[in-house]
């Protein structure tokens, strides 16, 4: 007997989207797709709210846990990334890791399996990537930083900044997803937040931006100069946040801070 078709809409957290992966087994319901309050469609399967419930989401999280560890940062990971259709590729990867087991995780060109990994594994990169991409700025005793980066990376770049980081007290700003990283000793959070803005550098701070531009404009060698391998090696949709990148204003005391502007692809 097939399973019903529904539409499971939740509040769009990850233990949100763990509940209606347990309410699809309680219930023996099939998600034909999931929807969250921001991108409500009409369609012509039924639909239903699933409530966020930390005990049924902690049970999977169990489950997958005692079939692999690895399976569970799959999981969690995934639900960090940019893929289209995000809960469609978990879901399809839950069930089949459930129906498998373990083995299914050898099995990387499986349809449940390789869609997964391609996103975790643009998310890794891209993590990686801004390790080193992030610029901040010091505005009277704390440090502050933008990125716009495609998936959702700040849960994984908190380990990172922050015990690097541990006696600074800093922000680092998500464009895309809205939301910070906050930092004190001792403490953080990851806050949603609209809209950000830097305040106008003080003239220590426009100073020390204009060396590290001279900086990075000296170290080239201009014979070997190659915009093909640093785009490689630098993405350009990364430098609209990057100190080096910016005009002039950006390295005048008293000036708005980082102007939005779009990358030349």
């Amino acid at each position: 007997m097939s399973m019903p078709n529904v539409i499971f809409r939740y509040d769009g957290s990850f233990e949100g989207f763990l509940c209606c992966v347990f309410d699809s087994y309680v219930y023996k319901e099939y998600p034909a797709h999931f929807q969250t309050p921001e991108h409500l469609e009409q369609s012509l399967f039924p639909a239903r709210w699933v409530g966020t419930d930390s005990r049924h989401a902690e049970r999977i999280l169990v489950s997958l846990e005692k079939i692999d560890p690895y399976a569970k940062e799959l999981v969690i990971k995934g639900f960090l990334t940019c893929a289209p259709n995000r809960e469609k590729l978990l879901y399809a990867f839950i069930r089949a890791l459930y129906d498998i087991g373990r083995p299914l995780l050898r099995q990387l060109s499986d349809d449940a399996v390789l869609p997964l990994l391609k996103a975790v594994r643009h998310l890794d990169g891209e993590v990686h990537l801004l390790k080193g991409f992030v610029r901040f700025s010091e505005f009277e005793g704390m440090l502050a930083g933008e990125i716009r980066p495609k998936n959702r990376v700040l849960p994984l770049l908190r380990y990172h900044f922050c015990d690097r980081m541990y006696n600074e007290v800093f922000l680092l700003y998500d464009r895309t997803h809205r939301e910070a990283l906050v930092h004190k000793p001792g403490q953080w959070a990851i806050i949603p937040l609209e809209s950000f803005k830097m305040a106008a550098p003080s003239a220590a701070e426009a100073q020390y931006r204009s060396l590290w531009k001279r900086f990075y404009d000296t170290i080239e060698i201009k014979e070997r100069h190659n915009p093909r391998l640093r785009r490689t090696n630098m993405p350009q949709r990364y430098w609209s946040t990057m100190t080096e990148f910016q005009d002039e204003a950006f390295f005048t005391a008293g000036s708005e801070s980082l102007p939005e502007k779009k990358a030349t692809w």
